[in-house]
């Protein structure tokens, strides 16, 4: 911070999925340690509260109602949960006396953004797909400023809109591949054949499709590759285990916590989900993978399109949920073992920006500090 410069106050908001707390976090540190009192606005669901615990210098829950593009009852319902978090929003803003809000997505985020521009106090969002989500668009009248993971994306945004890309939590850029080897297979002998790590990986919740493929596969998987699978909370397989020496090679988690940034520093090849957040984070630590997005049936398509970007740029393989079969998650995985080389050569020329400080300096310009 530059001599005279005063601190500011900033609300950060977004919930619902880690992927909209998640990537905001180097941004709120970052503030804190230039003296900036950083809040959090989120639901009262406890997500958010849980994944911000310690990063934040106070956290505020209002009333949450999810933003469906379909018809449902529950669209009743939730109509009444988003007025009321408006109303509460239009309390707790002027009461922070907050110099700017930062905005990543979700159904949380527009209460919050429609009070702060209630009282005129400047907003930044923050969009992580290729296409723009339905908070974030109808946030657009009232935002100052729109920051993109992607470089090109198609928006009805008539302000300053940026290219910053996602901020990588340090605990990823820390990585150690012996200690995440070691997490993983901590019984492998160090005599023992050296074989690829394969990291597969269904995101926070996990993905019962691709669980389901994988299943099948872990015998012929684990006599090419030490498969470290994270299945997500309570699907950890049962049976369908390798047996005999193969077992050694196989090892299922629901999830990852601390280790996280070891365990993709060993991850060789990485088969993965397509939300925008974790792409980008794989294709900054170069990691040759393999995405499996999430089909229409259960998205907007937004997964699609962000595993479409890095294919079309020779970045990574792409299998079709459509598509996913025991047989084909198998082709997919030697197939990308194939290319490993070329997509690693690929991947080392991207352009690494660094999203932290973009978004802050976007930040402090419109809190005018």
């Amino acid at each position: 911070m530059s001599d005279g410069a005063r601190t500011g106050r900033f609300a950060f908001t977004g919930g619902g999925t880690a992927g909209h707390v998640v990537p905001a976090l180097p941004v709120a540190r970052a503030l804190r340690a230039s003296g900036h009192t950083v809040l959090w606005i989120g639901s009262r669901s406890g997500l958010e509260a849980r994944l911000v615990q310690g990063q934040v210098d106070g956290y505020h829950g209002i009333a949450a109602g999810k933003l469906r593009r379909y018809w449902s009852w529950q669209n009743l319902r939730d109509a009444f949960a988003v007025l009321a978090g408006i109303l509460q929003a239009l309390w707790l803003v002027p009461r922070l006396r907050l110099d700017a809000v930062f905005s990543k997505g979700g159904f949380v985020s527009f209460p919050v953004v429609f009070a702060a521009w209630v009282w005129r106090v400047p907003v930044v969002a923050h969009e992580s797909d290729r296409s723009p989500g339905l908070a974030n668009r109808l946030a657009y009248p009232f935002i100052q400023a729109l920051c993109t993971n992607f470089p090109e994306v198609p928006t009805r945004f008539d302000g300053p809109v940026e290219h910053t890309g996602t901020p990588l939590r340090q605990q990823l850029l820390d990585g150690d591949a012996e200690r995440g080897r070691a997490f993983l297979f901590p019984d492998v002998a160090a005599d023992a054949p050296p074989l690829p790590l394969l990291l597969i990986t269904g995101g926070s919740l996990g993905a019962d499709r691709l669980n389901a493929a994988v299943a099948d596969a872990i015998e012929p998987l684990c006599s090419r590759y030490r498969v470290a699978h994270v299945c997500g909370p309570g699907k950890v397989p049962a049976g369908n285990v390798p047996g005999g020496d193969l077992l050694a090679n196989y090892r299922a988690l629901e999830f990852v916590t601390d280790a996280w940034g070891d365990v993709l520093a060993a991850a060789d090849l990485v088969v993965s989900r397509a939300g925008a957040n974790a792409l980008f984070e794989l294709l900054e630590l170069r990691k040759p993978t393999l995405f499996v997005p999430l089909s229409l049936a259960a998205s907007r398509g937004d997964q699609i399109e962000n595993a479409a970007y890095a294919r079309d740029q020779g970045l990574a393989e792409v299998l079709s949920e459509a598509e996913l079969t025991t047989d084909t998650l198998i082709a997919g995985i030697d197939t990308l073992a194939a290319r490993a080389p070329q997509l690693r050569a690929a991947l080392g020329q991207l352009e690494r920006p660094d999203a932290t400080q973009r978004i802050v300096t976007m930040l402090v310009n419109c809190a005018a500090l």
